[in-house]
């Protein structure tokens, strides 16, 4: 059973999944060897994936700017080799079955099991860690952050192309990730106490050897002592990362705080699972539920809400700037500019505009 370490302010962290392309073909092409060694970069579960870790900070543009730096170091030598840094949700040519596996053993078991489905895998997304003083507080924040999976997703859908074709979906990514047996929407756990069942059930039955194997969308990570919010898609460019990560940032603050005061709010699973996949559907265009009653509303609006109600809380973590990109994003989301690219040119000039 994970331990959660406890976190006692709103630290931050980000994952950000990367590819490395030929510049000419557009292809996924294997990551050049000694971008590991510089630190915070680490492989996945593809050997085309660079993953860029930061460290702890208190602000998104601190944790931005860790990510520009790491991206300065390995840039070089990425194009040293006549390669691109690249990142999408999907890639929309690439096929599953060219692709080499890393040979990491946690990976190894993964595909061991998932077979077919874990070996269509070929998605990037971004992970944002935020830390929260006390496990108690841990699966009421998830849960009220899942009643606004929408807002949280379609900020970052970046994957309408799979193998060739626009698949009509604005996140790719979000379908194909929630194949895996252990991957998707978290249970509505009401206690830490479940929460610590359920991984000696998980790992009773053989489900999983470690609790860290659980691909939930939003989930604990005991270790850091945080909730890792796993629903977005790779950002295409900075402003897109800055928006993503400032608005998920201070949504966990907004929640934890609001928390003091009495119950948070959440939705029934069932319009949790309707409002995810109207969200990878539709995208910025899809009419969400946002109550109990079923009241539904336009996820541009909601955004655009949400940045005002978060300002204040923005401008205490120094992050303002950071949050006002969302307003810029949902202009254009990165699958609508992939898609107008997709139309007027082919997949080419949508893999060229995604390069770092």
């Amino acid at each position: 059973m994970e331990e959660f370490n406890r976190s006692p302010h709103h630290t931050l962290g980000v994952e950000w999944e990367v590819a490395c392309v030929d510049p000419e073909s557009g292809d996924l092409v294997r990551s050049p060897e000694e971008c590991f060694g510089i630190d915070g970069i680490v492989p996945e579960l593809l050997t085309n994936t660079l993953e860029l870790v930061t460290g702890v900070h208190t602000s998104s543009p601190d944790a931005v700017r860790d990510l520009q730096e790491m991206l300065e170091h390995v840039r070089p030598i990425v194009e040293k080799h006549g390669k691109k840094l690249w990142a999408s949700g999907t890639h929309p040519t690439a096929h599953w079955q060219d692709q080499e596996l890393s040979h990491k053993s946690h990976y190894s078991e993964i595909i061991e099991r998932t077979q077919f489905w874990g070996m269509q895998m070929l998605i990037w997304g971004l992970h944002v860690h935020v830390g929260i003083r006390h496990e108690d507080r841990v699966w009421p924040i998830i849960n009220a952050l899942m009643a606004h999976y929408p807002q949280l997703l379609t900020l970052a859908c970046s994957s309408p192309g799979w193998d060739g074709m626009d698949t009509g979906y604005a996140s790719t990514r979000t379908m194909l990730y929630q194949q895996l047996p252990t991957a998707g929407m978290p249970y509505q756990f009401q206690s830490w106490e479940e929460w610590s069942n359920f991984q000696i059930d998980q790992q009773r039955s053989g489900v999983v050897s470690h609790i860290g194997y659980m691909h939930f969308d939003i989930r604990p990570s005991g270790k850091w002592g945080t909730i890792e919010v796993r629903i977005a898609d790779s950002p295409t460019n900075f402003t897109e990362l800055r928006a993503i990560v400032a608005f998920t940032h201070m949504m966990v603050v907004y929640f934890d705080r609001m928390l003091d005061d009495g119950p948070l709010p959440i939705l029934q699973p069932w319009h949790v699972s309707e409002n995810k996949w109207r969200a990878a559907r539709y995208g910025l265009d899809a009419e969400i539920i946002v109550d109990r009653d079923t009241k539904e509303a336009w996820v541009r609006d909601e955004l655009a809400l949400w940045v005002e109600r978060l300002t204040p809380l923005a401008r205490e973590f120094g992050c303002e700037e950071d949050l006002r990109q969302v307003l810029t994003v949902i202009e254009q989301g990165a699958y609508e500019r992939q898609r107008a690219l997709y139309k007027a040119g082919g997949w080419m000039d949508a893999i060229r505009d995604s390069y770092l």
